[in-house]
C-alpha cells in the first residue's frame, strides 16, 4: 500500500444565485475529478449559491433552490462511489443560517460543518447573513429536516472528522477559519485529521495570494497535515471584490501545486499527496503527540466513517527527484549547498575554538577528503588563524592514481596549509609480513591495513602537532558501513558524517564560484570529475583507477534514495521499491533497482556497530545516523523481515 492519496480543487465558474446552472456546473467538476482518478474533491465556499449572494441569502426561494441543488448532486455521486466531495451551501439548522461545508460520497451526506469564524470587519459583513458553529445547538440534522430526501440523522458541528478509503482522516474548515488564532483545523489535526479542506471565497488584493500561500504552508507544517485549499473564482460578483480563484495543496508545509494564473475560474487542480509522510512524520514527533494530549481533549472529533474500501491514488502525480538531498532548482540548490557548508564549518570551528586545536585531515584527492579540507581551511579563517594550522597529510599506497596524487598536492598548495607526504607502502608491507599475509591477494584484510595505517598516521601526528584528526566520510558511507573500522571510520571529529555522497560534489561545486577559493577552482572541478574509489587496489595497467566504489556497492544515486526514504519516512521496502522504480526508470531496469535495494538492507543493518561508535560531528540536514542524534538501533537487529519483503517484490 501507496498511502497516497488524490485530492482536486474545483472551481468551477459560479453564477450567483443560479443554483441551477451551479448544481450542473459542480457536476461537471465532480465527473472530471472521476476521470483523474481523483479520491477527494473539494469546492469552494457556497459554491452552489455563490459566496456574494449578500441579502439574497435571506431568501427561501434561494436557500430552498441550493438544498435541491444539494440534493441532486448527493443523487449524482452515486455514480462514483470511490470518490468524495465537499461543497460549500447555506443551510438552515435549527432556525439558524449556516454558512457550511458539506461532505457526501455514493449518495449520502456524510456530516455538514458550518464555519465557526465569520469576518465582519472591513469589506466582510457574514454576520449579517450567518451564525457561527458556537451558535449550534444540536450535534446532528435530520436530512428531511434540510429538505433533502431520505430520513436519516446528519451529523453537524465544527469537532467532524471523516474516515474515508482505507483509513484517511479528513477534517473541513471554511475560509476564515484558517486566518485565525485558533484554527479549527488545529484541534482538529490534534484529533486525528490528516488531510484537511478548506472551502474559501478569499478576494483578491495586491500581495494576498502570497500571504494566502504563506498561510496554507504554515498551517501544513503545524498540524503536520495535508492541506487543499479551493476558492471562488473571478466569476463571483465584482460590485466591490474580485474573487482569484486561488487554489493550493500543501503537505507538512511544502505546496505541492497551485492553479498557474492570479485571476482564475473553471479550472479543476489535481494532486496527489503522501499520507504515509503525514503517518510517519506523527509517529516520530513527540512534541505533536503531546500537543495532543494537552490540548486534543478541550475539543475532542466526532469521527464519521464513510464507508469507502479503499483510495485509488497510485502516487503517479506525485513529484519525485531522483536525488532527494539535492534540490533540482539551481538557486534553491545553491542556497542548500551554501547553508550545509556553514554548518560545517562552524560546527569544526567551534570544536577547534573550543580545545584549541589544529586540524589534521588525511587528503586522498577524493570528494570527501577535499569537502573536509575546504571546511577546515573556512574554519581557520574564521577564527582568525592561518591556513598553515589545517595540516593535510597525503599518504599514497598500492591503489594510488598519479590524477588523485597530483590533485591531494595541488589542492593543498594552492590554498595555503601545511602540506606532508607520507607513503605507507613500506609500513604496510611490513605489517603484511608479520601477519603472513601475501601482497598479491586483494582481500578485505589488503584494503584494511591501508586504511588503518593511514588512520595511526594521523592520530599520532595530530598527537604532536597539538591538532585534532579531522574525520572525511560521509552519510552514504556510514549507512552502507562502506568504512573500515577503527580505519577511515574514526576520527575526533567528522564534517561529512551527514552529507550524503550525493550532495558533496555540489557542494563542493558551489564553494568553488566563491571568491575565498577561487584560486583553487581548476584542481577542485577536476576531482569532481574523478571516479568514487577507496584506491586500496592498484591501478590498471594505463594507471588509472580499477576499483571504483559504485561498480562494488551499487550506485550512490539508488543507496542515498533508498537512504532518504528508509530513515526520512519509515516507508516500506515495497513503497521505497515502486517509488525508486518510477525515479530511475531512465537509468536502471527493476531488476537492477532490486538487486541493489537488498544489498542496502543487508549493508544496512549488518553494519550498524560502526555507526554506533562514530565521532561527534554536525547534522546538517534532514538525516543523521549517529546514535546522538536521530539513529538508534542495535548493532545485532536483523534485516530478514525487510529482506523478505524486497524478495516478494
Amino acid at each position: 500500500m501507496l498511502d497516497y492519496i488524490r485530492i482536486a480543487c474545483a472551481v468551477p465558474s459560479v453564477q450567483v444565485a443560479d443554483t441551477k446552472q451551479n448544481t450542473r456546473d459542480i457536476c461537471d467538476k465532480i465527473a472530471e475529478a472521476e476521470n483523474a482518478g481523483c479520491d477527494l474533491v473539494v469546492f469552494p465556499e457556497l459554491a452552489l449559491t455563490g459566496y456574494t449572494c449578500a441579502d439574497l441569502f435571506f431568501q427561501k426561494t434561494l436557500l430552498d433552490a441550493a438544498v435541491a441543488g444539494l440534493d441532486e448532486i448527493c443523487k449524482y455521486t452515486r455514480k462514483f462511489p470511490m470518490l468524495t466531495v465537499a461543497v460549500g451551501i447555506p443551510l438552515v439548522i435549527g432556525g439558524q443560517m449556516y454558512n457550511c461545508g458539506v461532505l457526501l460520497s455514493d449518495g449520502t451526506v456524510h456530516g455538514i460543518v458550518p464555519k465557526t469564524y465569520l469576518p465582519n470587519y472591513k469589506e466582510f459583513y457574514e454576520r449579517r447573513w450567518f451564525s457561527s458553529s458556537e451558535d449550534l445547538c444540536q450535534r446532528y440534522v435530520n436530512a428531511r429536516d434540510l429538505g433533502l430526501q431520505g430520513d436519516y440523522d446528519i451529523p453537524v458541528g465544527r469537532d467532524l472528522i471523516f474516515r474515508i478509503g482505507d483509513g484517511t482522516m479528513v477534517g473541513m474548515e471554511i475560509c476564515e477559519d484558517l486566518w485565525t488564532a485558533m484554527p479549527p483545523s488545529t484541534m482538529l489535526t490534534l484529533n486525528g485529521a490528516e488531510v484537511i479542506l478548506n472551502l474559501s471565497a478569499s478576494p483578491e488584493t495586491v500581495g494576498k495570494r502570497a500571504c494566502r500561500r504563506d498561510l496554507v504552508k504554515h498551517q501544513s507544517f503545524m498540524c503536520g497535515c495535508i492541506y487543499a485549499y479551493a476558492s471562488s473564482g473571478y466569476t463571483e460578483s465584482t460590485q466591490d471584490l474580485v474573487f482569484s480563484g486561488h487554489s493550493l495543496i500543501a503537505e507538512t508545509g511544502e505546496v505541492l501545486t497551485e492553479n498557474g494564473q492570479e485571476l482564475q475560474t473553471d479550472y479543476l487542480l489535481v494532486q496527489d499527496a503522501d499520507v504515509g509522510r503525514v503517518r510517519s512524520e506523527r509517529r516520530k514527533n513527540k512534541s505533536v503527540r503531546d500537543a495532543a494530549s494537552f490540548y486534543g481533549k478541550i475539543e475532542p472529533a466526532r469521527v464519521v466513517d464513510c464507508g469507502q474500501e479503499a483510495l485509488r491514488s497510485d502516487g503517479t502525480l506525485y513529484a519525485l527527484n531522483k536525488l532527494p538531498f539535492v534540490p533540482s532548482d539551481r538557486q534553491t540548490r545553491a542556497e542548500r549547498c551554501n547553508s550545509v557548508f556553514n554548518i560545517q564549518v562552524v560546527g569544526l570551528a567551534q570544536r577547534l575554538k573550543a580545545i584549541q586545536a589544529k586540524a589534521v585531515i588525511g587528503i586522498s584527492g577524493g570528494l570527501d577528503s577535499t569537502l573536509a579540507l575546504l571546511v577546515a581551511v573556512e574554519a581557520m579563517r574564521r577564527l582568525g588563524r592561518p591556513a598553515t594550522d589545517v595540516h593535510g597529510i597525503t599518504m599514497p599506497c598500492f591503489g594510488t592514481s598519479d590524477r588523485t596524487y597530483q590533485n591531494s598536492l595541488e589542492l593543498m598548495r594552492v590554498l595555503g596549509i601545511t602540506v606532508k607526504e607520507i607513503p605507507i607502502q613500506d609500513s604496510v608491507k611490513t605489517h603484511f609480513r608479520d601477519i603472513s599475509h601475501s601482497l598479491d591477494v586483494y582481500d578485505a584484510t589488503y584494503e584494511n591495513a591501508q586504511a588503518r595505517e593511514r588512520t595511526q598516521i594521523l592520530m599520532d601526528y595530530a598527537g604532536m602537532v597539538g591538532g585534532i584528526v579531522v574525520g572525511t566520510g560521509d552519510l552514504s558511507e556510514l549507512a552502507l558501513g562502506w568504512c573500515t573500522y577503527n580505519g577511515d571510520h574514526m576520527s575526533m571529529y567528522g564534517v561529512n558524517g551527514s552529507v550524503p555522497k550525493t550532495l558533496i560534489r555540489w557542494v563542493i561545486s558551489t564553494v568553488a564560484e566563491t571568491p575565498a577559493f577561487s584560486a583553487a577552482k581548476p584542481v577542485l572541478e577536476d576531482v569532481l570529475d574523478t571516479p568514487i574509489s577507496p584506491e586500496l587496489l592498484p591501478p590498471d595497467e594505463t594507471g588509472k583507477i580499477a576499483q571504483q566504489t559504485e561498480d562494488l556497492v551499487g550506485p550512490y544515486a539508488l543507496h542515498d534514495f533508498f537512504l532518504y526514504y528508509m530513515l526520512r519516512f519509515d516507508y516500506t521496502p515495497g513503497k521505497i521499491f515502486t517509488l525508486a522504480c518510477r525515479a530511475f526508470c531512465e537509468d536502471f531496469h527493476r531488476d537492477t533497482v532490486k538487486k541493489w535495494l537488498k544489498v542496502f538492507y543487508r549493508r544496512f543493518f549488518s553494519q550498524q556497530f560502526k555507526r554506533s561508535c562514530m565521532p561527534d560531528g554536525a547534522k546538517v540536514g534532514s538525516i543523521s545516523v549517529s546514535p546522538r542524534g536521530d539513529w538508534r538501533m542495535p548493532s545485532d537487529a536483523t534485516a530478514r523481515i525487510w529482506l523478505e519483503e524486497v524478495e516478494a517484490l
